[in-house]
């Protein structure tokens, strides 16, 4: 919000790191049924996720994400080393984290959180479930929750 109490009309930044394509198209979709204006990036790993948020390489000019949605299951960095990573970093410390997998594992969950995720979300395997899930979560991220002021994060 701004000081005069109305939000900002620039859009959410979001990375999604996800390696499945489908997983990706059904993110897309639902990000698009949704109210919240956002720009959508996508990774496919995690090394990219990390050349990404430390704006290394192609990704130099990169925005800083409002979000991070992190698939856990991930080619070359898992996204528990991109997580602690990101968490471990003072610069990068305070973008919410969401990590958003097909693992329900409670170790997965449990480790997860220990690495300071703001939230772990199971990813149903029905599409429209999927999709439903993400404009849940979506809205209640960006409609709900109070995040700190730009020049804090």
């Amino acid at each position: 919000m701004s000081e005069s109490g109305t939000f900002q009309a620039e859009p959410a930044q979001i990375l999604l790191v996800e390696d499945n394509p489908g997983d990706v198209r059904l993110t897309e979709e639902a990000f698009k049924q949704g109210r919240i204006e956002n720009d959508l990036y996508t990774v496919s790993d995690g090394t990219e996720a990390l050349e990404y948020l430390n704006q290394r390489g192609e990704y130099a000019d990169a925005p800083r994400p409002d979000l991070v949605l992190l698939d856990l299951n991930l080619p070359r960095t898992d996204g528990e080393e991109v997580l602690a990573e990101l968490k471990d970093d003072p610069e990068l410390r305070s973008i919410p984290v969401i990590v958003l997998t097909s693992s329900r594992a409670e170790e997965d969950v449990v480790r997860s959180y220990e690495l300071h995720a703001n939230a772990y979300l199971t990813k149903p395997v029905d599409p429209d479930e999927f999709i439903e899930t993400v404009r849940a979560f979506e809205k209640f991220w960006f409609s709900v929750v109070r995040l700190p002021p730009e020049e804090n994060r």
